[in-house]
């Protein structure tokens, strides 16, 4: 990632022009918002996928959503120093042209695994476009406005999750296409605009370049636990083919680690790792990622599925959770200060687990919504709104000046691997019985298990200094 200049704090291809910040975020915005709404939005349109793409089967459809993170999650820190290398502009720029002309293809795909194919296409201009949007953040704010920069940047992923399911049941009244579609005009005025706008920004001498090849196999190991999770049930848990799965991906996660001991600038440094706070919130970041996707799928699932609502409708029955989460995330600095990360991440994820809980004894097949799920889509979204961010504050405030673009980055990934790994499980449950309630509680079942193992990592948060 792109290392600041030591008197202004902004990267060095470019200083502030406080003229422009104002231009240059909604520039960024608009790509960093494609991106991440591209996270949710297709959560709501993935039971029409399956409809009109005949013979798709849910462990199939999961992999819309699971390539476009695991691609996105091994390829944000390798890509983030080709920013480096090639200065944020150009890379930026780039991103968002690739990320576009995916979402066309997105939008053309005859079958779902060639809409697979685009969405790892899609992830791979996210992965550029994400990292080098922040770099043109900071070299367009003066160093006092430069907080409040980064600020409004991680805000667009909260606003992301809030309007994500609402946009994607919109778009789905015109049919689930619309959902790609929706991003060729928002991408061709950020390219136009960017042209003009964005700061021009020189490539960085003597650039790192991190474990491109390590990156490549904690992508495979990644996938292969996936693909072994969701095909469990077509496969059985002792067919070769799932147990090949499990131990492929056993041994690439060690030689990850090994290649991760030994490499001058690995993908996940050990040393990062070995920081008390960074270590236990990173891990409680994973697990609760896990929880909180297996969530937000089966709660869509079961308003599409067992309801039989329509994506507009399923769209609105999701908002009031994740439109907790932005003010929540505000609001919880000053308690965190007061009673420390880790008793905040205790209680957000008590909150979530009462919401999942409601759901596992209170909602059936025919009840009614605002009995059923609203309360516990209001306690999920206090949930995330207390534990997320805390956990990624925590990780990131533990660490040195020097690592902070590295470790952010780090926290990041491992938020999508976590939400990949969500789906798998719950693709998994789902799979188990015929039965919608008893295949439900099984998935429910296993987000309570995440959500209490990322509590229980969350307890190791040390309060103190950085490092």
């Amino acid at each position: 990632m792109t290392r600041p200049d030591t008197r202004t704090g902004a990267p060095p291809e470019a200083r502030p022009s406080t003229g422009r910040l104002g231009p240059v975020f909604a520039v960024v915005a608009a790509g960093v918002a494609m991106s991440n709404l591209d996270m949710f939005i297709v959560n709501v349109a993935l039971p029409e996928i399956g409809e009109e793409m005949s013979g798709s089967s849910l462990p199939a459809l999961s992999w819309v959503l699971n390539a476009y993170a695991v691609v996105f999650a091994a390829l944000l820190v390798p890509l983030g120093d080709l920013a480096d290398r090639v200065g944020a502009r150009r890379t930026y720029l780039a991103g968002v042209a690739i990320f576009t002309a995916a979402s066309a293809l997105c939008a053309l795909a005859p079958s779902v695994w060639a809409l697979v194919a685009a969405r790892i296409v899609q992830a791979a201009g996210a992965a550029m476009l994400t990292p080098a949007s922040l770099s043109l953040l900071l070299a367009a704010a003066p160093p006092e406005r430069r907080t409040a920069a980064v600020r409004g940047w991680t805000a667009i992923s909260g606003l992301a999750a809030a309007l994500g399911p609402v946009a994607g049941g919109l778009l789905c009244q015109a049919g689930w296409r619309w959902v790609f579609l929706v991003n060729l005009p928002v991408g061709a005025a950020a390219l136009v605009a960017g042209l003009y706008v964005l700061p021009r920004t020189a490539a960085v001498r003597n650039a790192r370049r991190h474990d491109t090849a390590g990156a490549g196999v904690l992508t495979v190991a990644v996938a292969a636990l996936a693909l072994g999770l969701v095909r469990s049930d077509e496969w059985g848990w002792a067919s070769a083919e799932v147990i090949g799965c499990l131990a492929a991906a056993a041994l690439l996660a060690a030689v990850f680690a090994v290649r991760s001991a030994r490499h001058p600038d690995p993908i996940v440094p050990p040393a990062l790792l070995r920081v008390p706070a960074f270590g236990s919130a990173t891990l409680a970041n994973v697990l609760f990622a896990v929880a909180f996707a297996a969530m937000l799928l089966s709660a869509v699932l079961w308003c599409q599925e067992v309801w039989r609502w329509s994506p507009l409708r399923t769209g609105l029955a999701i908002t009031p959770g994740p439109l907790m989460v932005p003010a929540l995330a505000v609001g919880a600095g000053p308690i965190v200060r007061r009673v420390g990360a880790a008793a905040v991440a205790a209680a957000g994820c008590a909150v979530f687990a009462a919401g999942i809980g409601w759901w596992a004894v209170v909602l059936e097949p025919d009840g009614g919504y605002l009995t059923g799920m609203l309360p516990g889509m209001l306690l999920t979204g206090v949930g995330v709104g207390l534990t997320l961010p805390t956990l990624i504050s925590a990780a990131v405030a533990a660490l040195p000046l020097h690592g902070f673009a590295t470790g952010s980055a780090v926290v990041t990934m491992a938020r999508q691997i976590g939400m990949v790994l969500g789906v798998a499980m719950l693709v998994a449950a789902l799979g188990g019985t015929d039965e919608a309630e008893a295949a439900f509680a099984g998935g429910w079942l296993l987000t309570l298990s995440a959500t209490a193992a990322a509590a229980a990592a969350a307890a190791f948060i040390r309060r103190g200094r950085p490092a």
